[in-house]
């Protein structure tokens, strides 16, 4: 499958920057929103991460024309937050740093919430420790 790729012209010559480019940009913003507990992708990717390989671009499908890109995020989000504004916080989030660091238009942001991250029992387990030593 070949990657397509996005091309500014100059008096120099040209400049590309690839799908994944732009995927890994937008992740790195989304996943900074607060709320976001992370991002979601295929089991491939998942399955990539848990041997131990990072992938920044996971849950991000990216359609690029001349000088524009339409971007899906899939996140999951974490419970106890608003799921709309985290969404929208998303979306300026991904526009503002694909825009800064590429240079191209972002002509829309579809954000799928694909599941909620419950807190582990851990972690609930701390809170009301804190909670209660804060009582006394």
């Amino acid at each position: 499958m070949e990657m397509k790729k996005t091309e500014i012209s100059n008096d120099k010559g040209s400049i590309r920057i690839s799908e994944e480019v732009i995927s890994t940009v937008a992740g790195l913003a989304a996943i900074e929103v607060e709320g976001v507990s992370a991002m979601s992708g295929s089991w491939g990717t998942d399955l990539a991460e848990k041997l131990g390989k990072k992938n920044f671009a996971k849950g991000i499908k990216v359609d690029l024309t001349e000088d524009q890109a339409k971007i899906d995020i899939f996140i999951v989000v974490q419970y106890g937050f608003e799921i709309p504004k985290v969404a929208v916080n998303v979306q300026n989030a991904v526009k503002s740093a694909v825009e800064m660091m590429t240079g191209l238009v972002v002509s829309g942001i579809n954000v799928q919430v694909v599941s909620i991250a419950m807190p582990q029992k851990n972690e609930t387990l701390q809170e009301m420790e804190a909670v209660t030593e804060k009582k006394e």
